[in-house]
């Protein structure tokens, strides 16, 4: 029996692999946050420690999810630095740094990297400011043959002038070409770049030209004027099929849309295209004429489930209002029927708004949907007067206010539901995803002032573009991280940060040179009274992007505040709901754990488990994943708001994590953190 026993643990070994990589962003092209490897499981993952711990030097949101491709680990750092590194040991083997080759604004959050090989030649693809640089990844010098001396500007080819593009999330790589869509004030595009030379190979226009799909779902030449549409949250490839799958955001402006009347095809859309050619395949929107920023907010995740014994081939695409959709990858049809929700009707004139929202009837929401006084938060009896006072005053339409001059709290919230750490999936058909479950106020406001007199230019422009984020009074939100701009000093650097962008701020590059100047002299007090409203613009402006916090800066609503789910999607069930995360000093009042607000995905593992950070108490967590108990948990320096990676090396199985912070108003650092099993 024993020599048996000897005989089966020594085959289990051998059948192992010594080296396992983590080569694409999200583990796969399918963006699946997959690993198949099961050294680490239910049964050990409490020896879990930690093995090494690289510091980039950079402090801020470290959101990538490295890839480990032969033991060398490839990450960008908050300030878009390229670093690789030992993934065995945690030594530096070269960084890369795009501001020694641009002065322009290199931007920060950058979610990962992308790699392609065919012999000896090794690249690694990374976006800095509008350029996308290829680089060496042996030494991670710049590959001169692709491009202009190593790199390409993003909107060249686009429209004429070239667009302000950014890539904050990494694109796929199809064969010989890397697609990737990006960020742009401008109408968005998914675009095809040969990997050698930079040649762009194709163009979709994701708000159509006359003649294309869509065309007629916008007002005439509305691709002349309007903007976004873009994919900034990722893409996901079916490689044997050669279709990529790809979500889009809001189109610009966010919350006005009264000059682009009708549903807005492709904003808010999952779309599929043929890999090859661009060639639209199908499309799905899920919010129509969006008014109130619901972006697509992840990559859609590819895998196969199993309905009335047949296996399908599926994509699920979920949403910042926590719905989960999913189709037919082939065809596009979805699983379960999709109802068209009537919502309240805009109260300000000109906003014809949309009647009807698609809801999917399975699986149920991830997040409540509607906001009630049941719902009033109950962590102290002041904080449950303070919010049930609020909601009666203010009232809650759901996830979908009605646009209006009257402060609304609006749930799910603008940050989901879901956000752009994704989902993962396993063989079997389960998805597992973190969502947050936090109301926001929305307001509209008037664009002229009490006395109906038109604002400057300047101030126009401040309102439509930097207001939302900064607040019409120009302190900032400290717990959304956007900076108090209240008392500005050095022109000149606020000038290449308007016109490159940086972080979450996009480029404002393509605005009218006199509408940038009239901003940046209302920034700094130098707008001159006679310097009138020129410029045509939204008659409504957004009141900004503020969370519903009580008196003592929780979510003033009754937890949970953020969960990790498994949904069943072979049957369209929730298999089960935990809290993720909490908050150590309302545990100490008695206060059950709350979950927090997070950001970054969850990884699943062959070994039956779910792998998560996100949360804002900087914490890494194993969950089971059959029954969602914490097996395992360890303290990071700062919150891992990224996807873990999870990867061998001469047969040893490692989890990192970027660990950076600097959401939910905590620490800011730049760390990397690996765990493994002790030797």
């Amino acid at each position: 029996m024993f020599r048996t026993a000897f005989f089966l643990t020594s085959l289990a070994l051998a059948a192992q692999p010594r080296n396992a990589d983590w080569a694409h962003y999200l583990g796969d092209k399918a963006t699946a946050h997959y690993s198949p490897l099961d050294q680490v499981n239910k049964t050990n993952v409490a020896k879990l420690r930690q093995s090494w711990v690289f510091d980039t030097g950079d402090r801020g949101e470290f959101q990538s999810n490295g890839l480990v491709i032969g033991g060398v680990l490839y990450t960008a750092s908050p300030n878009r630095k390229v670093f690789a590194i030992d993934a065995a040991t945690g030594k530096q083997k070269w960084v890369f740094d795009p501001a020694a080759h641009q002065s322009s604004a290199i931007g920060r959050r950058q979610r990962g990297v992308v790699y392609w090989a065919s012999g000896n030649d090794r690249r690694i693809f990374t976006g800095a400011g509008t350029y996308l640089y290829a680089l060496d990844a042996s030494t991670g010098k710049l590959v001169p043959s692709f491009g202009t001396d190593g790199r390409i500007h993003l909107g060249e080819g686009v429209a004429d002038p070239a667009p302000a593009v950014q890539i904050n999330t990494p694109g796929v790589i199809f064969k010989d070409m890397y697609i990737v869509g990006g960020s742009t004030q401008g109408p968005g595009t998914i675009r095809a770049y040969d990997v050698r030379t930079g040649k762009m190979r194709w163009l979709f226009h994701l708000i159509p030209r006359p003649g294309q799909p869509g065309y007629d779902t916008w007002p005439p030449d509305a691709y002349k004027t309007a903007g976004g549409a873009s994919n900034w949250s990722g893409l996901s490839l079916d490689e044997r099929r050669g279709t990529v799958y790809v979500p889009t955001e809001t189109a610009l402006p966010d919350f006005w849309g009264g000059d682009r009347a009708g549903a807005n095809l492709f904003s808010n859309s999952l779309v599929a295209l043929d890999a090859n050619t661009g060639k639209r395949l199908w499309h799905h929107q899920l919010v129509h004429h969006d008014l109130l920023d619901k972006d697509l907010p992840t990559p859609p995740v590819l895998l196969t489930v199993t309905r009335n014994g047949k296996k399908i081939d599926a994509v699920a695409q979920g949403t910042k209002n926590g719905l989960l959709f999913v189709f037919d990858r082939e065809t596009g049809q979805p699983l379960w029927d999709i109802a068209e929700r009537p919502i309240p009707p805009s109260e300000l004139p000109g906003e014809p708004g949309w009647p009807t929202q698609p809801v999917p009837l399975k699986p149920a929401p991830l997040t409540r949907q509607t906001l009630t006084e049941a719902d009033a938060s109950n962590i102290s009896p002041a904080a449950h007067a303070a919010s049930l006072l609020r909601l009666k005053r203010s009232g809650s339409q759901g996830a979908y206010p009605a646009p209006s001059l009257q402060e609304r709290i609006i749930l799910p919230g603008f940050d989901g539901g879901m956000e752009w750490g994704g989902a993962a999936v396993d063989p079997d058909g389960f998805y597992y995803a973190n969502v947050n479950e936090i109301p926001w106020i929305y307001q509209m406001i008037p664009a002229a002032d009490p006395s109906g007199k038109p604002i400057t230019t300047g101030e126009r422009m401040y309102k439509t573009h930097c207001a939302a984020c900064h607040g019409f009074d120009r302190k900032g939100d400290i717990h959304s991280g956007f900076p108090d701009i209240s008392n500005l000093k050095e022109r000149a650097h606020v000038t290449k940060i308007v016109n490159g962008g940086i972080g979450r701020m996009p480029a404002f590059g393509n605005l009218p040179e006199n509408q940038r100047r009239a901003l940046l002299d209302h920034l700094f007090g130098e707008e001159k009274p006679t310097n009138t409203s020129e410029v045509k613009g939204p008659p409504y402006l957004f009141g900004g992007f503020r969370r519903w916090f009580d008196a003592e800066g929780y979510p003033a609503i009754k937890p949970p505040w953020g969960t990790l789910n498994a949904v069943n999607l072979n049957t369209g069930e929730l298999k089960w709901k935990v809290t993720l995360g909490e908050y150590p000093e309302l545990t100490k009042r008695g206060v059950p754990p709350t979950g927090t607000e997070n950001y970054g995905g969850p990884v699943v593992t062959k070994g039956g488990l779910v792998f998560i950070g996100a949360s804002a108490d900087e914490t890494i967590r194993a969950f089971d994943k059959d029954t969602g108990k914490i097996l395992w948990q360890a303290t990071l320096p700062f919150s891992g708001n990224a996807t873990p990676s999870v990867y061998m090396i001469d047969g040893k199985q490692y989890i990192v994590i970027s660990a950076g912070g600097g959401k939910s108003n905590r620490p800011a650092g730049g760390h990397i953190v690996a765990f493994a099993l002790p030797d």
